[in-house]
């Protein structure tokens, strides 16, 4: 079985075998190559397949517009001060550009205007950040990829059951309710993941969300908070995970025990993401596009530069992925973002 499991693996990869950069094969001749641009990406953290397809992304664009691109990003995502001193620090070399996934949506919303008082545009990618002068956001929709998750899992159970989530938190003594009585964790992304999934929950009177618990960028600690999950609520009948590290670790824990009654959806499509989808482990997963997001974000990053206009949000999208459909010609580029 488990050479049959890696026979399709090698003949997906085989057969996916896709050059994303042949989508951007062409510099707009309204973008000036003639000068280097110095462009900062900071992101969460500096591993995981996520992020290093984002700095794919962005490597490819600052190699078609001229780009000299430092790539920047603390041990865990939950580090808010490192990710600060990042960005200070960039403005103190004087970056042209600082593009931005934060870990806090308030937490880097000052430096980000301090950067803007020394005239450095700022580019969201990702993560938003609570602050007016961010010249542009590109990344998912965070509420309608929850909204997708939920919609499927409760598909799978028939439209009763008992749910738990695992979300991620950026800021674990940011834990006090804001005005609307909400807790801020830290990252916008994952608040919205989370209001997304129980907005269409709260449709089904058949489904209990019991609990809903919160990891940074630790596996260890995800499993840990799946094993917990399971033996508070033995009836439990599927896991929602919002992030890759949530994903890894709940599906580490649903596939030793061997829990088949667990459905599970998880989020992003890491490699061993995808194994896991072949052996049944995860039913489905949410997908976004990382390599488009850190193209989009470079891109657009020089646009600004050139003084151009550029939208306020550039919505790269989400893609529910399954068994039946992750061999679609149009999910082979998000599944596997090879460059040459």
């Amino acid at each position: 079985m488990r050479s049959k499991r890696l026979w399709l693996t090698v003949l997906l990869c085989g057969l996916l075998w896709i050059s994303v950069s042949s989508c951007f094969n062409s510099s707009p001749t309204y973008i000036s190559t003639s000068k280097t641009r110095n462009i900062h990406l900071i992101v969460k953290m500096n591993r995981g397949d996520y992020w290093n397809t984002v700095k794919l992304g962005a490597e490819a664009a600052a190699k078609e517009f001229n780009v000299k691109l430092t790539f920047k990003a603390p041990d865990s995502e939950s580090d808010i001060d490192e990710q600060v001193a990042m960005v200070e620090d960039s403005i103190k070399q004087r970056a042209d550009v600082i593009i931005l996934a934060a870990s806090s949506y308030m937490g880097l919303a000052q430096v980000v205007d301090q950067a803007a008082y020394y005239k450095i545009p700022v580019i969201s990618v990702d993560a938003e950040v609570g602050s007016a002068r961010v010249r542009t956001y590109v990344g998912s929709n965070g509420y309608e990829a929850g909204q997708k998750s939920a919609e499927r899992l409760i598909q799978l159970l028939q439209g009763y059951g008992e749910i738990g989530i695992i979300n991620f938190t950026n800021s674990s003594l940011n834990v006090e309710p804001d005005s609307s009585g909400s807790i801020d964790y830290g990252a916008r992304d994952a608040d919205e993941r989370e209001k997304g999934f129980l907005n269409y929950a709260a449709r089904y009177p058949n489904v209990d969300v019991v609990q809903i618990s919160y990891t940074s960028s630790s596996t260890t600690d995800a499993e840990a908070l799946t094993r917990e999950m399971l033996e508070n609520h033995p009836n439990l009948r599927g896991i929602a995970t919002l992030n890759e590290t949530a994903s890894q670790g709940a599906a580490k824990v649903i596939q030793s025990l061997r829990l088949d009654n667990i459905k599970m959806v998880a989020f992003d499509s890491s490699p061993s993401m995808m194994e896991l989808l072949q052996e049944g482990t995860v039913q489905a997963t949410v997908i976004q596009n990382p390599f488009s997001n850190g193209y989009l974000a470079v891109k657009y990053a020089v646009e600004a530069l050139e003084g151009m206009d550029v939208p306020e949000r550039v919505d790269t999208g989400t893609k529910l992925i399954d068994l039946e459909n992750m061999l679609w010609p149009e999910n082979q580029k998000l599944l596997f973002p090879f460059v040459r």
